[in-house]
């Protein structure tokens, strides 16, 4: 079952609706380069064969929030072709973004994911607290960015449940498909809408709770598409009720049995950073050492992130990426290539 204190945290954290709408830009539209008529950077030769310019069509975005540096966050109404769901998305691109040399370049992905229900009791739908400018998450990129901690990555913000029932980002029979509005539809957004990757080498989750479990598992199962995710204080199982009745597809959305595909498999390599805090107890911190001792060999590369003092909240984990877990996966992905034109 769920942890009662994820839901508290997810539920602690709608005091962010109040500064999402804390921006004079707040609702007007933004457009990061997709690709229109006009958009001179767009048409341009990329730098590499495996970067992708924006497909296009432009979604819809509009500002939630402003940073001190410029950049902004904006959020979208995405309806999934391939899953049939419809929800919010909210993105964030970093100031190397709008570098002229990196014009040509792809950049990395980051998808969080956001713990619990994803605060969906906030005024105006909120559904994924990383967006919020209590957390700072955008901010902290940046500085460890700055610092050589991590890459510049393009950070996509989806919903992680419909509704107020827990979906274990799958397409459990009977419920709406999440697992490929995660993997698949929100995927082909980004690429809609962003100068990306073509190869795994650019696609990341982190996420916290059930968040990370959702991050971990859409890694393993998808290692073709996904190379690395943080995963802070997660679920380690599918416990939704919604799988009664349904234990094979159950399975296949199991870390476990995925992780042990893949060593049968022999790869491809996957990378994955647990985190915990030191004050979180041992139901949380047991299974991910379990999980590291059966499962972290062969292709499956894992670490451990102990927060000292930790607890389970996003402001904690984020000490933890501060403090390697950021820097474990951006040395194993691909950064933008700069180019003299």
């Amino acid at each position: 079952m769920k942890r009662p204190y994820a839901v508290a945290l997810a539920l602690a954290l709608a005091a962010s609706s109040s500064l999402l709408a804390g921006c004079s830009d707040a609702g007007k539209p933004v457009d990061f380069n997709a690709g229109g008529k006009g958009d001179g950077a767009a048409r341009a030769r990329p730098v590499d064969d495996d970067t992708l310019m924006p497909t296009g069509p432009k979604s819809d975005f509009r500002i939630t929030r402003t940073l001190d540096d410029g950049t902004h966050i904006a959020r979208a109404t995405l309806r999934g072709q391939k899953s049939g769901v419809t929800g919010s998305v909210w993105v964030w691109a970093p100031k190397e973004y709008g570098d002229p040399k990196y014009a040509k370049s792809g950049f990395p992905v980051l998808i969080a994911l956001p713990g619990g229900l994803g605060s969906p009791k906030e005024p105006g739908g909120v559904t994924n607290y990383w967006v919020g400018g209590d957390i700072e998450l955008q901010e902290n990129l940046a500085q460890w960015t700055a610092e050589g901690k991590s890459l510049p990555f393009i950070v996509v913000m989806p919903m992680l449940n419909p509704d107020t029932r827990y979906h274990d980002a799958s397409d459990i029979p009977g419920s709406q498909k999440m697992g490929t509005w995660l993997t698949e539809d929100v995927v082909q957004l980004t690429r809609a809408n962003f100068r990306t990757f073509k190869s795994r080498d650019g696609w990341a989750f982190m996420g916290s709770s059930s968040g990370g479990f959702a991050g971990l598992k859409s890694v393993l199962k998808h290692p073709d598409k996904f190379k690395a995710a943080i995963a802070s204080g997660p679920d380690m199982a599918p416990d939704s009720p919604l799988w009664a009745g349904h234990q094979a597809e159950k399975d296949a959305n199991d870390p476990e049995k995925l992780a042990q595909r893949l060593l049968q498999k022999g790869g491809p390599d996957v990378y994955l950073a647990f985190q915990a805090g030191s004050s979180e107890p041992a139901a949380v911190t047991a299974p991910i050492q379990r999980f590291r001792q059966a499962y972290g060999k062969g292709p499956i590369h894992t670490s451990l992130q102990i927060i000292p003092g930790g607890r389970h909240n996003a402001w904690d984990y984020q000490k933890g990426m501060a403090a390697g877990s950021i820097k474990f996966i951006s040395d194993r992905m691909k950064a933008p290539v700069a180019s003299g034109s």
